[in-house]
């Protein structure tokens, strides 16, 4: 679809990692196995969750700024909800994200899809939270403090880092390399 994909470009991301869906409701409708109620036709970016190579779930993220931003339906309750889990080295450090896309822009990365998860179940001995850059943000900020309390490895941004996120970074001009070297000075080792 040209709208999803000039959606992705414009935020730099590559559309061959996404699918789209015209109405997600009947997209999510066509999976037997879901059930999922309130619903609506609506476009939705598709964002894929697998787990050994088999497709476990699901994101829609919203196009329009008036609707809910990410949906995640889950075609097995106990597979992970996480992106990227099959293409990363767990035996190295790996980052992880808020968000799917902003996964995409660092090697090694993976992203939680709508839930705080242990991560070390799915094998990921050395993890390494990137939280959005919100520091009024209250749920955020507890989520820092757990990860601090945990032990695990943690990115604090900087106070000249305005912007939101890894893609919002990339968006306004930030290579991946320039915020690959912020995070690694910026990673605090618990």
């Amino acid at each position: 679809s040209k709208v999803a994909s000039d959606y992705l470009r414009k935020r730099k991301l590559n559309p061959n990692h996404f699918y789209f869906s015209e109405d997600f409701s009947a997209f999510v409708e066509s999976f037997e196995e879901v059930e999922f109620d309130n619903l609506y036709k609506e476009s939705r970016v598709v964002i894929p969750i697998h787990y050994q190579k088999k497709l476990v779930g699901f994101q829609g993220r919203a196009l329009s700024p008036n609707s809910i931003k990410y949906i995640t339906i889950m075609l097995n309750d106990d597979a992970p909800k996480i992106y990227g889990l099959d293409q990363i080295k767990k035996d190295e450090s790996v980052y992880v994200t808020e968000g799917p896309f902003d996964s995409t822009f660092i090697c090694n990365a993976i992203a939680m899809c709508g839930a705080d998860a242990d991560v070390r179940r799915w094998g990921i001995n050395n993890p390494v939270w990137i939280y959005d850059n919100e520091p009024r943000n209250r749920e955020i900020v507890q989520r820092i403090g757990k990860t601090i309390e945990s032990g695990d490895s943690i990115v604090i941004w900087p106070n000249n880092i305005v912007e939101k996120d890894i893609n919002d970074m990339i968006v306004g001009g930030m290579t991946n390399v320039e915020i690959l070297n912020i995070i690694h000075n910026n990673t605090k080792y618990c």
